[in-house]
Formats: C-alpha cells, sequence, structure tokens
C-alpha cells in the first residue's frame, strides 16, 4: 500500500479548478518533490492531503486513511512544515519542541532533533529574534517531533544558509532510512534533484510529467542546445544562421531547437565569435531539472500562488497550526 495515494483529484474554488485530475502515489522510504510555478495547484494539492481541503472528485489517502475523516487518527502519524508562521513569538525552541512533544506518545527526544538541526546555540532564544534560516529549521524540528511516518515540507530549505541546507539534506536522507515517506514542496530545482526519489511536475492543476530526476532529464535529451550569453541577442539572425529555431527563454537563457551536433554547436559558437559575443553555460545534448521544469511549463510565472495565496493559516497538532 503506498503511503500517499491521489487519483484524480479535483479541488475547486468557486467555478474554477485549482487542481483538475492529479493522480501520483508515493511510497515508505521515499522522498517525492512536487514542483510547479504559483498557481500551479501544489498547495491546494497537499492541504487536500492533509484534510484541509474537501475533493470536489477523485480520492486521497494517507497510509490508507481519509485525511478528513479519520483526521484525528493521522494527525498522530504525519508531521507538516509549513513556509511562514511558527510558535508563539516568545517561546524559544527548546520550549517550543518540548510542548510539541508533549502532544505525541511516543516523541522524538527534543534535545537531539535541537542539534541534528544546529539549533543548539539558540536552544534559549525567543523564536521572534531568530534568524529566518534559523526559523525555518525549527519549523522543520517540529514536523519532525512526533516521529511521523508521513511528512509534509514546504519548501524546507528556503532562506537557509549552505551549512543548514546540508543538515536539512541530511535529515531528510535519516527519514527515508527509518522509513518516512517526505512530500516536498520547493520553487529551488537544484534541491528537488539532490533530495527528490521522485518529481511530480503540476501546471495549471494537471500533471505535466512524473519519475525520478535521471529520467526527466533524460527526456527528449539530444534535441536541444541550452547556452548562456548577453540578454537580447538577435535571436532572428541567429536562427536563420542555424536553421533552427532560437527561443531567449529567460534574459540572457537561450535555447536552440536543433540536434546537439558538432557541427550545430561549432556554427553557434561562431556566430557568438564574430560578434565578440561571451558564450556561458553551454549545455548540448542533456538537460537539467530546471531546464525539464521550464520546457513543461512554458517558463510560466503567476502572481499569487494557487488561490492568491499560500493558504497556509491552519493549525493543529504536528504541523505548527
Amino acid at each position: 500500500m503506498p503511503a500517499i495515494e491521489v487519483e484524480g483529484l479535483v479541488v475547486r474554488y468557486g467555478s474554477r479548478a485549482a487542481v483538475d485530475g492529479v493522480s501520483f502515489t508515493a511510497e515508505a522510504s521515499q522522498v517525492l518533490a512536487v514542483l510547479g510555478p504559483n498557481g500551479a495547484g501544489k498547495t491546494t494539492t497537499v492541504e487536500t492531503l492533509e484534510g484541509y481541503r474537501r475533493p470536489a472528485a477523485g480520492r486521497v489517502r494517507v497510509l490508507g486513511l481519509d485525511p478528513r475523516g479519520d483526521h484525528r487518527a493521522l494527525a498522530l502519524l504525519m508531521g507538516v512544515m509549513l513556509q511562514r508562521g511558527g510558535p508563539y513569538p516568545r517561546l524559544d525552541p527548546r520550549r517550543a519542541l518540548r510542548l510539541y512533544a508533549s502532544y505525541y506518545p511516543d516523541p522524538a527526544d527534543p534535545d537531539d532533533l535541537l542539534e541534528r538541526l544546529d539549533l543548539g546555540r539558540v536552544a534559549t532564544t525567543p523564536y521572534r529574534r531568530l534568524s529566518g534560516g534559523e526559523q525555518q529549521r525549527l519549523s522543520l524540528a517540529l514536523a519532525l517531533v512526533g516521529r511521523p511516518r508521513v511528512a509534509f515540507l514546504d519548501e524546507p530549505t528556503a532562506g537557509v544558509d549552505p551549512a543548514g541546507r546540508l543538515a536539512i539534506r541530511e535529515v531528510v536522507r535519516n527519514l527515508r532510512r527509518e522509513g518516512t515517506c517526505v512530500l516536498l514542496t520547493t520553487h529551488e530545482l537544484d534541491e528537488a534533484g539532490r533530495m527528490a526519489d521522485r518529481v511530480v511536475i503540476l501546471d495549471r492543476g494537471q500533471v505535466m510529467a512524473e519519475g525520478t530526476p535521471a529520467d526527466l532529464m533524460a527526456a527528449g535529451a539530444g534535441q536541444e542546445i541550452r547556452f548562456g550569453a548577453p540578454a537580447g541577442l538577435a535571436v532572428d539572425e541567429l536562427a536563420a544562421a542555424l536553421s533552427a529555431p532560437v527561443v531567449e527563454e529567460r534574459p540572457g537563457e537561450y535555447r536552440v531547437e536543433t540536434a546537439a551536433t558538432p557541427a550545430a554547436v561549432a556554427g553557434l559558437t561562431a556566430w557568438l565569435a564574430e560578434r565578440d559575443l561571451p558564450l556561458a553555460d553551454l549545455r548540448a545534448g542533456r538537460q537539467s531539472l530546471e531546464d525539464v521544469f521550464f520546457r513543461l511549463t512554458a517558463g510560466a510565472e503567476r502572481l499569487s500562488d494557487d488561490h492568491g495565496g499560500d493558504g497556509r493559516r491552519r493549525r493543529g497538532v504536528g504541523a505548527q497550526r
């Protein structure tokens, strides 16, 4: 039985389908990254799995339980880390973790979590005086103090310094080794590639792709050339020189829609050299997870996440609510 099951999920806000037929699963001892631009349906999907949104259609299960009908039992089996929000502003990490630990029958050791997430030196510092990265690491510790079998992590490395990111990655690896299913949402695609066993890419409420990071990066490899150069190149002239379409996906980042042959690469570098233009980050015949993401979502930018905000105002045991 999968730890997480989503089958044909539809969630509506009025007449608009924020999630429109989404299906995926995640297993125990697996890290699943759910990616997508703002408004893709990530938050709505996760909130439904946590029991805070009612599906209009479809089926969701966490550990075989209905997140709404079995919410009281499920709350003791899952941990939720929010990107924003935390304990009382005057509560320090040690007291916050001890308070949350009291909600569970077999909690993790709060002092051990403080050390694992490099919070020991600020254990008695009020939450409001912690740095953004320290608040983020405390949010993760609070989500894990109940020894969850399923952990939902929202942007776990956002605003965290490099040392803190290493600590968070190690904690996630430990969760996987201990049999916990981890579902994380993030806009940091490099982090997703490092931490996730599988990736689901959403856009406009639908699944655009699903698979391991390696499988997604291999799909379509060799059929394009990507490179960096000054913004605003004469892409029409370059396209004529290469006899292939050229697209400036983002300022200074380009894609040539042609097979990554030596002749095509030579033609590109010659065109730039004739104009004394620098070349950066040439990728011929391979893709990054970011390349895949922008190809599938057309580089979509949204002004708001899902339904006009992050929607994360929930409160409850084990999820900083």
